[in-house]
């Protein structure tokens, strides 16, 4: 082998995400991860049109969103409690069935022609419930399989994952919709669940970290992971954060099926696409972050993310051009890759060993109060005026409430390193 090879081997098996991705392990949960979120993100994309094409109301759009995220404020506290106390590979896998069941019994409906409308709001509510079983155990023992030290790069590749999937998960849905139909669309969704969970049963994680705290009873540790961010403000500051975007953001991802029919007048497979283009921006933001090497203000790059997505999204509703639209979402993408990257690296980081899982739990509690709340508001709101009122207020009243973030929490001056970096 030439001596250039030899170095460029060499620098390849430095560079920090070929670090991470050399442990076998972590390759196969962040494959679970990925496919995972095809599938979740197509059936969204598949059964929000389907409720739109049923109603035309944004109401009822809306609370596809709605009932997705219920389940997390009575779930997560669940689902960080037992990540802190049972095998991780075990809560996974059992998600996984409940999901692939859920989605065999849509498909069942949807073929038989008997899928009503409350069904579809009962399937993505045990959707909700899986993912918030899910998100815990699989992002804590990401930490278990690559250390302090790899987290900021491991989660940018989860990322990175999560957005291929937010990608093409809607392109592949709006695509088969438009060319074979809702029940085949669905036919496939199933089939990714499925290809899911066989691939669920080969993760190997490590025993679960316990300390005297793991017996406590489930409502003791999340009022101990309440207490312990009501003490540090650097965490008060991330969940404030997360409540906000939660309510005021991402909801109106959830109206883009409604605005590219409608208001662009595209078909189902541009509205997929129209669905994907935030992804794009994300994939490229969460690729750079995952290179990156002894990141230390972590919540710079929360924070600004968070402002990006706000102002591209009270903008993109007003573009009279698909292009315009399609490019404001990928530019508000960029700012979401740093949201999602630092929420669970924050998180994390700043936390003990012991008690990581609990407060997952609670940043997931915070989405699934946040999330329903605003979607419902943002829903009602449309209905009484229009959609792109709806959500250029509600992302008008983000940028305002974020500002008390940036003033008085350390999330824009204080360091925050691993212990690796801190013994350096």
């Amino acid at each position: 082998m030439s001596q250039e090879k030899t170095t460029a081997l060499h620098t390849r098996q430095q560079t920090p995400v070929f670090i991470v991705l050399h442990d076998a392990a972590f390759r196969v949960l962040w494959g679970v991860g990925g496919l995972s979120e095809v599938a979740r993100w197509m059936e969204q994309l598949v059964l929000s049109l389907l409720i739109w094409h049923l109603t035309h109301a944004p109401l009822p759009l809306a609370l596809v969103l709605v009932f997705n995220n219920l389940p997390r404020p009575l779930c997560a506290p669940l689902a960080g409690w037992l990540a802190d106390r049972c095998p991780r590979r075990q809560i996974l896998v059992g998600a996984q069935i409940l999901s692939t069941g859920t989605a065999l019994a849509v498909l069942g409906l949807l073929m038989a022609e008997r899928l009503q409308p409350w069904q579809i709001f009962l399937a993505v509510a045990l959707q909700g419930v899986v993912k918030a079983l899910e998100d815990p155990a699989r992002r804590t023992a990401i930490l278990d399989l690559v250390g302090a030290e790899r987290l900021v790069n491991a989660m940018s590749l989860d990322v990175v994952t999560n957005t291929l999937g937010k990608m093409l998960g809607p392109l592949i849905g709006g695509v088969m919709i438009e060319h074979i139909g809702f029940p085949a669309a669905y036919a496939w969704v199933l089939a990714l669940h499925i290809l899911t969970l066989g691939l669920t049963t080969r993760v190997q994680i490590p025993p679960v970290q316990r300390d005297r705290t793991a017996g406590d009873p489930l409502w003791q540790g999340l009022v101990m992971a309440v207490r312990y961010a009501r003490q540090h403000a650097m965490l008060m500051g991330l969940l404030y954060v997360t409540l906000v975007m939660n309510a005021l953001a991402f909801p109106a991802r959830q109206f883009i099926p409604a605005i590219g029919s409608d208001l662009l007048g595209v078909g189902a497979g541009l509205v997929g696409l129209l669905a994907a283009a935030e992804s794009v921006g994300q994939l490229v933001s969460a690729g750079l972050i995952a290179c990156t090497q002894r990141l230390q203000y972590h919540g710079r790059l929360f924070l600004g993310g968070s402002f990006l997505v706000l102002l591209t999204g009270m903008l993109f509703v007003w573009s009279p051009w698909y292009a315009l639209a399609f490019a404001l979402l990928a530019l508000g993408g960029c700012g979401q890759a740093g949201f999602s990257t630092m929420q669970s690296t924050i998180t994390m980081l700043a936390t003990p060993p012991a008690m990581r899982g609990r407060m997952m739990g609670l940043v997931s509690v915070c989405i699934g109060v946040s999330t329903p709340l605003g979607t419902l508001a943002m829903g009602l709101m449309a209905t009484t005026y229009t959609i792109p009122y709806a959500i250029a207020l509600s992302a008008l009243g983000g940028l305002i409430l974020l500002l008390p973030a940036a003033l008085l929490t350390p999330l824009l001056w204080q360091r925050l390193m691993s212990p690796a970096l801190r013994s350096a």
